[in-house]
């Protein structure tokens, strides 16, 4: 499409390296806690979303990076991992609408595990320089609404107090800098914004005119009428 994504992507690496920053701040005063390393992929099975500005920076660099049978092979495992989130986003509504409390729907998500399609067979990213904010933090303590979290195979300590990623404010950032995309663009849909995906979607979708509303989709063809054929 006929728009420059760059300085919205500028903006977006620029909160990629103050996350970069503050991980290995946290890592360098508790080294001892923070246990990542090559090949531990536990958090390649997490379940999360991604706002519209980082679902685009992703979709690029991964039409950028891969081709071919290479890229058909991502994006069959894509559809398997989306299929997933697929059943379990539903799960979720349908809990959520019966009247389960947000924040044990939010714990029981914590608990799912899908595999990244970008997750190769030696358990290693095929995305890492690019991987999404939420992989950047694994690891560390963060919290959302409140609630503080750390990685299950870390050395962090409960009850203790740490240095803690305020995740919150970080997708409050990401939905500003999404938001002003959308008004640059003059999109039609005054939602998309707000949209959360799945990284196996973001891999998937052909982000177009159409899609990100700038064009409308062109009408569809009836199907030809079928003749009837005369009798002798």
């Amino acid at each position: 499409m006929d728009f420059d994504f760059t300085p919205y992507f500028e903006k977006y690496e620029k909160l990629v390296t103050a996350s970069d920053e503050a991980f290995n701040r946290v890592k360098n005063a508790h080294a001892e806690c923070v246990t990542c390393a090559a090949g531990c992929a536990d958090c390649c099975h997490a379940v999360f979303d991604l706002t519209l500005i980082e679902a685009l920076y992703i979709n690029y660099h991964y039409n950028q990076k891969f081709k071919g049978a290479e890229k058909t092979d991502l994006e069959e495992s894509a559809n398997r991992a989306d299929r997933q989130m697929t059943k379990i986003k539903r799960w979720a509504h349908q809990e959520l609408m019966a009247g389960k409390p947000e924040a044990e729907i939010l714990a029981a998500l914590a608990r799912e595990r899908v595999r990244c399609p970008l997750l190769n067979t030696q358990d290693l990213c095929d995305l890492y320089e690019n991987r999404p904010l939420t992989c950047r933090f694994y690891g560390i303590p963060t919290a959302i609404g409140g609630a503080g979290r750390t990685c299950g195979k870390s050395d962090f300590k409960e009850g203790e107090r740490y240095p803690t990623v305020n995740l919150d404010s970080v997708h409050a950032r990401l939905q500003a800098i999404s938001a002003e995309l959308v008004r640059d663009l003059k999109s039609r849909f005054v939602g998309l914004a707000d949209m959360l995906v799945p990284l196996s979607t973001a891999l998937i979708t052909a982000y177009d005119d159409i899609y990100l509303g700038v064009k409308e989709a062109p009408p569809e063809e009836p199907p030809p009428k079928r003749r009837r054929s005369r009798r002798p």
